[in-house]
């Protein structure tokens, strides 16, 4: 007996679907979609800033970043978690960094079978760099808003951050083990 394919498979609406009760997505006004797509222009916007002169990507950049908040090494699964972009994609950016010297893999005096990832002396000057510049761009980002709308808009974001139960503090990042 052969399988149907899915179009010819009938579907039948439930009573209590989106589609009998009148309901819409209207995507452009859908929280999620909103969040991804400004995450998305925002992280493009400041990835000018390394991309032309440093040649990093944006994962070559996430890498870097939670490196250079960080007073330890720390893991490609840490990075991974910490910046939510998948681990390979960490993987692919700590190989390039690696093969460019601006980070090195540090012994785990904890555990001998993994390793912890650290920025080189050159690393660190590129960060270093960087960070003016970045602050700049966040600024400029965010000069649509008054100072007061600024921080209004910080406190929101923190709110949802707790709701979704993620660290918001480098020093809260440091403190959890699992993160």
């Amino acid at each position: 007996m052969a399988k149907a394919s899915l179009s010819e498979v009938p579907v039948e609406p439930r009573e209590d679907s989106a589609a009998r009760k009148g309901l819409r997505l209207d995507l452009l006004k859908f929280v999620p979609f909103r969040l991804n797509r400004l995450a998305a222009e925002v992280s493009s916007a400041l990835s000018v800033e390394y991309q032309e002169r440093y040649g990093l990507d944006i994962p070559e950049w996430r890498v870097l970043a939670t490196l250079g908040f960080r007073k330890d090494a720390c893991s490609a699964q840490y990075i991974a978690h910490c910046t939510r972009t998948h681990k390979s994609t960490i993987s692919r950016a700590v190989t390039s960094l690696m093969q460019r010297k601006l980070i090195e893999r540090a012994e785990n005096a904890d555990d001998r079978r993994e390793f912890r990832l650290q920025m080189t002396p050159k690393g660190k000057t590129l960060y270093e760099e960087l960070i003016p510049q970045l602050l700049r761009r966040e600024q400029e980002i965010l000069s649509c808003l008054s100072p007061q709308e600024r921080k209004d808009f910080a406190a929101l974001l923190g709110k949802i951050e707790k709701s979704l139960d993620l660290v918001q503090t480098s020093r809260e990042a440091d403190a959890k083990e699992a993160y």
